[in-house]
């Protein structure tokens, strides 16, 4: 009797073990941008991070963060979470605390001391005139490129609007000042109380071979309100100002706050810690309009601040406020009502937004300022004049700690290859991890952790920090709520479902690979992946 075709084969022979040519498609490992990475101004690589996160490895995460954020402790506490929001997780439960986890390392590294080296001298010195979040960022990272840094601050301390934006209760002073000696001790120089007067001039004296500004918004915006015999008039930046060098201005028991934004919540916390009977937020739009944050005004009511929607100040008697109400048009528009309301008020603090002042930049060859003081810069950050390039409030961008260290970043990047006489590409990035790919299924729900708050009493009558931060393990726990969205994580599933035992597995940390002599391309390998890392791709001959 005949024995079937298949019998025999000789066990060796490609005929008998090679079943990969019935494919028309073959499975591929792929490496894909998680949403939280894409979200991120500062360009953070968060899900590495938070890989080594819940593995335990705090210094290996931290060391990852540093890598293009010089400041983690202090984005885990005034970073508005935009990471958070792009998060698949929220999809399934909540979006994981990625800026809690981030506060944890930072204040990790702040008690264990773990520094970043600079690099190898390249003999090349830049200059960067302003200490805030996007000068400093900028000075780290090129002196982490090996360049000499001198910055030029006007202000008597270091942080710009961290520290004179910024409320205490939000962002503590000596992790503020931590952060800041961490990137002095890689040799960046700070001269402080030094206000530049001008800027091509330092340029050339100094002997420098570039220049970055990043001076901060520090000039409150005015506005023409009729009064009569009117109390005091104040801008917010100078109220935050004088709380910060210890000469709080007098604002008497009832203080009205015009304006939508988290600095005039701020202003109006601040005020409240101040002594201040009522503190009331006056805007002319409502409050899904609102330019600030949910969480700033969510614990701006608790603390007993008073927001007035849909109203503006029309004028002004003294102590008397005549209030006009508003209605929101068809386009959106708030539109006057003709009905008006009266408030009492010792104090006006106007809140209707900063600018930078760019006086030392008029007269610069090349410079192109508008009329509300942003300076025009191409795709490297660079202005009009060579070597001179711009960041943060000074650029046309919004308006936040995150993005004004991506401006650092970013600047330092193109700061280096122009001293080089080269050029900056960023890398392609790769195709968005979006939540269809995910298997959700496979992972169980489970809760963010929450951060501990102060009590009600202490944040209405001092500048405790308000939030607190996670402990090791609740840290640990929240790192291990991440999906690895479009990035292996070596669950095994791929290797545990193929059926002809095509997925090698090439040990920890190493990943797989397919064998392609034995993949059928049946799929299952890619339907069972959890974070939607294999792609189907066409059969190539």
């Amino acid at each position: 009797m005949r024995k079937p075709f298949a019998i025999t084969l000789d066990v060796g022979s490609s005929l008998a073990n090679l079943t990969g040519s019935w494919r028309t498609e073959r499975p591929l490992y792929v490496d894909l941008l998680p949403p939280c990475n894409h979200a991120c101004p500062a360009g953070e690589n968060i899900q590495q991070w938070l890989y080594l996160a819940e593995e335990g490895d705090y210094e290996g995460a931290w060391r990852i963060i540093m890598e293009q954020n010089p400041m983690p402790a202090l984005h885990g506490r005034v970073c508005y979470h935009p990471r958070e929001d792009a998060c698949n997780r929220g999809q399934l439960d909540q979006a994981v605390s990625v800026h809690a986890v981030e506060r944890f390392l930072g204040d990790e590294a702040l008690k264990r001391g773990w520094r970043v080296t600079a690099g190898d001298a390249t003999g090349k010195h830049v200059l960067v005139i302003g200490g805030g979040p996007s000068g400093l960022s900028a000075a780290y990272h090129l002196r982490r490129l090996g360049h000499a840094v001198t910055i030029h601050d006007a202000f008597s301390q270091a942080g710009g609007m961290m520290r004179f934006g910024i409320p205490k209760y939000r962002l503590p002073r000596d992790v503020l000042d931590d952060e800041i000696a961490r990137i002095a001790e890689m040799g960046v120089t700070i001269e402080l109380d030094s206000k530049v007067d001008d800027v091509s001039a330092l340029m050339t004296g100094g002997g420098f071979d570039a220049a970055f500004v990043a001076v901060g918004a520090h000039i409150g915006k005015r506005t023409d309100i009729p009064a009569r015999d009117a109390g005091k008039i104040l801008d917010a930046v100078s109220v935050l100002h004088g709380v910060e060098e210890s000469e709080p201005l007098q604002l008497g028991r009832r203080v009205v706050v015009y304006g939508g934004g988290d600095t005039a919540l701020d202003v109006a916390r601040t005020a409240k810690r101040l002594g201040a009977a009522e503190a009331t937020v006056v805007y002319r739009r409502s409050r899904a309009q609102m330019p600030a944050h949910d969480l700033e005004v969510e614990q701006a009511l608790d603390e007993g601040v008073e927001v007035h929607w849909l109203r503006t100040i029309h004028d002004i008697d003294h102590t008397t406020f005549t209030i006009e109400k508003m209605e929101i048009d068809e386009n959106g528009w708030p539109q006057p009502t003709g009905a008006y309301e009266t408030l009492e008020g010792d104090t006006l603090v106007l809140a209707l937004g900063q600018s930078a002042d760019t006086e030392f930049l008029k007269g610069v060859p090349g410079l192109e300022i508008a009329s509300d003081g942003v300076v025009a810069v191409d795709e490297t950050m660079m202005t009009g004049f060579a070597g001179l390039f711009a960041g943060g409030d000074m650029v046309p961008a919004e308006r936040s700690v995150t993005v004004a260290v991506g401006h650092g970043k970013k600047a330092a990047r193109h700061i280096d290859a122009y001293v080089r006489g080269q050029s900056y590409a960023k890398p392609p990035a790769p195709a968005l991890a979006g939540h269809e790919r995910l298997n959700t299924w496979y992972y169980t729900e489970a809760d963010k952790s929450v951060q501990p708050a102060l009590d009600l009493a202490r944040r209405q009558t001092t500048f405790d920090e308000v939030e607190g931060g996670l402990d090791e393990s609740n840290a640990l726990f929240e790192a291990r709520r991440c999906l690895s969205c479009g990035n292996c994580f070596e669950c095994d599933n791929c290797y545990g479902v193929c059926p002809d035992n095509a997925v090698i597995k090439l040990g920890p940390g190493k990943r797989f690979k397919f064998n392609y002599d034995f993949c059928k391309g049946c799929g299952l390998c890619a339907a069972e992946c959890p974070c939607g890392a294999i792609d189907m791709v066409p059969e190539t001959i």
